[in-house]
């Protein structure tokens, strides 16, 4: 059984979802793969102590408090390769971005491989169950193009710019996944 909770937020509401005691999904409104697969396995339950965390660190992250990933218990549905680009991203420093070619390249020398596939990456990337936690908005493209956000270009250029990327050089393709 899996609970969940909503909580506003100045990118709209948000899905918080655990299992009993650990968070395991936070989607924003209206997002690509809204609830994962647990969707129909889910009741409310507003007063999870994961919850309460997740909303305080919620709340001082909005506040320009950059607090720390490792204060939730954090526990993401997904296969091993998706898992392991998901600690990857949980390194990203906040403010800063890096390239799905550049979290290919690190995956690969992790696992002796000659190289690894950016779009298997960004596959991933898509598929975080914990936005904004798990900054999945701090991708971008080896080009600098704003591509694979599954909450939207437009919520991804809000997290990027409020935690202070300068984002005049990066672009918004015309056509992409998660437009």
């Amino acid at each position: 059984m899996y609970f969940k909770t909503i909580v506003s937020s100045p990118v709209g509401e948000l899905t918080l979802a655990s299992d009993g005691e650990n968070l395991i999904g936070l989607w924003l409104e209206g997002q690509k793969y809204h609830g994962g697969k647990i969707t129909n396995q889910w009741e409310e339950k507003n007063d999870l102590a994961i919850f309460k965390t997740t909303e305080k660190w919620l709340k001082d992250y909005f506040s320009n408090k950059n607090p720390n990933i490792k204060e939730l218990s954090l526990a993401p549905l997904g296969s091993n390769f998706q898992q392991e680009v998901w600690r990857i991203l949980c390194n990203i420093p906040y403010g800063e971005v890096i390239s799905y070619g550049e979290i290919a390249k690190e995956i690969a020398k992790k696992q002796r491989k000659t190289q690894m596939s950016a779009q298997a990456v960004g596959g991933a990337v898509g598929h975080n169950p914990i936005s904004i936690i798990i900054p999945c908005h701090r991708v971008v493209g080896s080009n600098g193009s704003l591509t694979g956000y599954a909450g939207g270009i437009e919520k991804k250029t809000f997290l990027l710019e409020f935690e202070g990327v300068d984002t005049t050089k990066l672009w918004i393709p015309k056509k992409g996944t998660a437009l």
